[in-house]
């Protein structure tokens, strides 16, 4: 599942419910509230709310966030400028997710689903209170309109559907998903996500007196169904969302107890040095701290001393991750393995942690860092025998059969010293070789140069410590910082050498895996598969986790589609922590304990006026 939204899938144990179909009649359908990959769900049909969540939580006041950079457009659909934050609460899918369940979600739009035995298709029925904010009920028709424009205007979007065949209106309420292929038990599941969009809206006039394209960015606020609408925005600069007093959905037991503040607004600030000193100013209320420095010494300021800043770590549960530095495979100097691992020979982590991070990180040993999907020691059973099939489709490394996969260590110098040596030895090994103090090829005399591209100076010092081991083996590496919008655009064209970036994983892979590293994907812009691996045995792989009848065989499958990760070296893995931390001005409260998958940041937290009082009033 993709964890970017953490919708659920929708599979049961037992077959007769897992194939949608009753114990009597065979063609009797049997429509289900929500389920889940990892079995049955947790929450009843009469469920009145989640367990995390404070039902009573009062409703008002305003909680302001950040983003860096600027936006230009408000509509979410299509691939080009740069949408506004926060345009997800105006929008609601079929389907929503639980936070305390891997993989769960729950009636929203819809308020049931059904598929055959074969998973070849599933029909959702929507709920009958469903509208959009200005009173019209959301219809079948909207669904489908979704859908097509989606997979029709945003590349990543119909890559992500790409097998489902067509979308129908099958009854007054009925939507049905068919797919083109059977047996893939995540496809009746995914298409539960579905952003559904307001048909009679976008294809209405704007007050301007033009008719409205899906095609174009536009700056008119949209209309949606969520939660919130925008009230007001400087284009570029901020943007304001008001709560719906009268939303349709705030009674459903999936939200109560949520969308508590009145307002929600996005300042935007043109780099993250100048966001963090906004925040220190009161300029906004809330921060997720990614950088180790800043959180160690960055906040050392007189409202943290008086208690009016509160930092705090939350445990981080229930995902798996993998951050590092991205080479572009596209480029030739990247394409053997021998000079990736060679640049992972000349990071030394270890002094970094020690130097730079202050020891809040630790090294990432998996593509599904640290969950019961990484793989370790060396494969056997039902994990071998998925490697040993995916090898007839592609060569796999010796290594993966052979050796545990563990990151080479640094920490002092000898050890460092050894490790430059092992990294010039691969690269010698690969054609290169060092002339007048600059790694060349012994070919052309080319030399080995990288260009490090960033977003902004957070990272930069890391780039610097890196530049300097890479110096001494004849590595000249550039450090480019550019804009956001520069950066997401180079990104999705695939114009850069190497960047620093990361996946997240949910507990049930599936049909991501393809965007992230799917061969098909290597190529498309605008997709995940950041390095643009293409490799015909971790396409068989992903297609063995998609059609995984059980949690044993996915557990399996993963723990091999890791293993072919990690030995190809595709990467340089990099580093993560095992809290999130977060900086905030001391005005709000949160249930306690928070759930298993998430801070719920500000989805189910509140305005608690007493310490807002204490705290000072926000600008």
């Amino acid at each position: 599942m993709r964890p970017s939204r953490p919708f659920a899938a929708l599979a049961l144990a037992a077959l007769v419910l897992v194939a949608g179909l009753s114990p009597g009649r065979a063609d009797e359908r049997v429509w289900r509230h929500g389920a889940s990959l990892m079995g049955e769900p947790k929450y009843p049909a009469d469920f009145k709310h989640f367990d995390y969540v404070n039902p009573n939580a009062p409703k008002g006041g305003l909680v302001r966030l950040s983003d860096t950079g600027t936006f230009d457009t408000f509509n979410p659909v299509i691939a080009k400028g740069n949408p506004a934050a926060g345009l997800d609460l105006l929008y609601q899918s079929l389907m929503t997710s639980a936070l305390d369940e891997a993989s769960t979600e729950y009636g929203e739009i819809a308020e049931a689903v059904t598929w055959p035995a074969d998973y070849s298709s599933a029909t959702y029925r929507l709920n009958p209170k469903a509208r959009w904010q200005d009173g019209q009920p959301i219809t079948a028709e909207d669904v489908v309109w979704s859908f097509d424009v989606l997979t029709q205007n945003n590349p990543s979007q119909a890559f992500y559907y790409k097998h489902v065949k067509s979308a129908a209106v099958t009854g007054e309420r009925e939507v049905t998903f068919t797919f083109d292929e059977a047996g893939n038990r995540e496809l009746p599941q995914i298409v539960g996500q579905l952003m559904v969009l307001p048909k009679h809206w976008w294809e209405g006039t704007g007050p301007d007196g033009k008719k409205r394209s899906i095609t174009e960015t536009t700056l008119e606020p949209p209309l949606g169904s969520g939660a919130y609408r925008i009230a007001s925005f400087d284009a570029g600069r901020s943007i304001t969302y008001e709560r719906v007093k009268d939303w349709w959905a705030a009674g459903l037991p999936t939200q109560v107890g949520t969308a508590n503040f009145d307002q929600v607004r996005y300042e935007y600030f043109r780099d993250e040095t100048v966001e963090l000193e906004a925040f220190k100013g009161d300029g906004y209320d809330a921060r997720f701290e990614n950088t180790a420095k800043n959180w160690a010494t960055a906040y050392d300021f007189p409202a943290r001393a008086e208690g009016r800043v509160v930092l705090e770590k939350f445990p981080v549960k229930g995902r798996g991750i993998m951050s590092a530095f991205v080479p572009n495979l596209r480029r030739d100097k990247f394409a053997d393995p021998r000079v990736r691992l060679a640049l992972s020979y000349a990071l030394d982590y270890e002094d970094m942690n020690r130097t730079l991070f202050f020891g809040e990180y630790d090294r990432i040993p998996s593509y599904f860092y640290p969950t019961e999907l990484a793989s370790s020691g060396l494969p056997e059973g039902r994990e071998l025998e998925i490697l040993k099939a995916a090898e007839k489709a592609g060569p796999i490394p010796t290594e993966v059969f052979t050796t545990a996969f563990a990151n080479p260590v640094a920490g002092d110098a000898s050890a460092s010293r050894a490790n430059l040596r092992t990294a010039l030895q691969l690269f010698e090994a690969a054609g290169w070789k060092i002339q007048g103090g600059k790694l060349v090829s012994a070919k052309t005399g080319e030399p080995f140069t990288i260009e490090f591209l960033t977003n902004g100076p957070a990272f930069e010092r890391v780039a610097v410590r890196y530049r300097e081991t890479l110096a001494k083996i004849g590595v000249a590496l550039t450090i480019r910082t550019v804009d956001s919008s520069q950066y997401i655009n180079r990104v999705r064209a695939h114009d850069f050498d190497l960047i620093y970036s990361g996946w997240a994983q949910s507990l049930s892979p599936g049909n991501e895996q393809t965007n992230y590293w799917g061969s098909d994907s290597a190529s498309r812009d605008g997709s995940q598969n950041w390095g643009g691996i293409e490799n015909p045995a971790i396409d068989a792989i992903i297609k063995t986790i998609l059609y995984a009848k059980d949690r044993t065989e996915l557990v399996a499958a993963t723990r091999a589609l890791d293993r072919v990760l990690l030995w190809n070296h595709y990467v340089i893995p990099g580093w993560t922590s095992a809290n999130t931390r977060m900086a905030r001005w001391n005005r709000f409260g949160h249930p306690d304990p928070l759930p298993m998958l998430s801070t719920g940041f500000p989805s189910i937290w509140w305005y608690d006026r007493a310490a807002a009082e204490k705290t000072g009033v926000a600008k």
